[in-house]
């Protein structure tokens, strides 16, 4: 029976994770996820999960190692953050093409340099195109329930592909919060027993990661981008069952009092509680301002966000990282992307806010909105987007 406890968010990742009963945890600890690993080190020291947890010497080697296990039938689990996820990138191209439903959280971190321990959505960038299925969640209950729901859809024969849930470091990873537990007999229900489509066995030889020539190539990574794509069906498939166990509903794109809003902001993570409040803040000022919350990263939610967005006049971008050089930012990329042939089409605003944890307040979010409301968008779908919290 599900039961109410108070406890660290990476605490209760952790628990997810034994309730799902993971196979195989291979842990290098890295700030701010650590807390995760090591309670999981202690489940399986104490007997409380029955699992193989391996110390590896990197998070390169700790990602390698979940594929060899993945690759053998084996429930597999791991976390990281920021220079981890970095050192991690060569093979998370691999876990994906070769479709192993690996789980892993990112708390989600700055990257160097400069050296920094907190919060902003960097490290997942520069990774948003390795092919995992990518959630953002935006408090404690919805991490711990997304890394079953991770597990749940990933391994579903329909999709086989690896998922990350990232939840923000610090911000959510070290908060204690209210949580809805679930028991091992609900989560059971919930999540069947692992049965890989392919798997590494001496007496079945099969061939995984293997060469392909350019004769080949561009068909397997057709097949690799029609599956993320069409993993949606299962992961909404997902979310419901988990609101019939639980009542707890979640979907790819959340509103938050849009209705007749003509500016709408757009966020991802523990931030869209922040904007909540500046939302309600402004709407008792008779401005006409909405919210709009993006869970699903990968594959991207179009015709959920076009519907969400339909009707504003302008939309207020936050991106909680920086591609430099180019002619805006990850999110914002996206949505200017998706609204290019809409008619009429509005005008985006793109802000950075929150780098390398830099606090975002709820006068942060009132000022963007407003400053939006008095002016224009440059030329163009995006245009110039603005740093938030530069000090002169």
């Amino acid at each position: 029976m599900s039961k109410r406890v108070g406890m660290e968010v990476s605490i209760a990742v952790a628990e997810a994770v034994g309730l799902a009963n993971a196979d195989v945890i291979a842990a290098y600890p890295i700030t701010p996820q650590t807390h995760i690993v090591e309670h999981l080190s202690e489940m399986v020291a104490d007997g409380d999960l029955d699992a193989e947890y391996v110390c590896v010497e990197s998070e390169h080697s700790a990602m390698s190692a979940v594929v060899g296990s993945s690759a053998a039938g084996a429930r597999s689990f791991t976390a990281t953050a920021s220079q981890g996820l970095a050192l991690m990138h060569e093979i998370l191209f691999i876990a994906s093409s070769m479709r192993l439903p690996i789980v892993m959280t990112v708390a989600n971190r700055a990257l160097s340099g400069p050296l920094s321990i907190w919060n902003d959505h960097s490290d997942v960038m520069a990774s948003r195109d390795c092919g995992w299925i990518q959630y953002f969640v935006e408090n404690g209950q919805e991490a711990f329930d997304h890394v079953l729901i991770a597990f749940r859809v990933a391994e579903d024969p329909e999709v086989s592909l690896p998922a990350i849930v990232n939840l923000d470091g610090f911000i959510l990873s070290h908060m204690i919060e209210p949580h809805m537990l679930l028991d091992h007999e609900e989560v059971a229900r919930f999540i069947p027993p692992f049965v890989p489509r392919h798997r590494l066995d001496p007496d079945n030889p099969v061939t995984m990661g293997d060469f392909a020539m350019p004769d080949f190539y561009t068909e397997v990574k057709k097949g690799q981008e029609t599956a993320l794509r069409n993993a949606r069906a299962t992961i909404d498939k997902g979310w419901q069952e988990f609101a019939d166990l639980t009542g707890r509903k979640y979907q790819a794109v959340e509103t938050y009092k849009t209705e007749g809003a003509e500016v709408l902001m757009l966020s991802m993570g523990a931030l869209g509680e922040t904007a909540s409040v500046a939302v309600d803040r402004m709407q008792e000022q008779g401005l006409p301002v909405g919210l709009v919350k993006l869970r699903l990263w990968r594959p991207f939610p179009s015709e959920d966000l076009l519907k969400a967005l339909g009707g504003a006049k302008k939309i207020v971008v936050m991106d909680r990282a920086i591609s430099f050089g180019a002619a805006t930012n990850p999110v914002a990329a996206e949505v200017a992307s998706l609204l290019y042939d809409t008619e009429p089409r509005p005008c985006i605003f793109n802000n950075v806010v929150g780098l390398g944890g830099r606090d975002v307040r709820v006068k942060d979010f009132e000022a963007i909105v407003k400053k939006a409301m008095q002016g224009h968008s440059y030329p163009g779908p995006v245009g110039d987007y603005e740093l938030i919290g530069v000090r002169e």
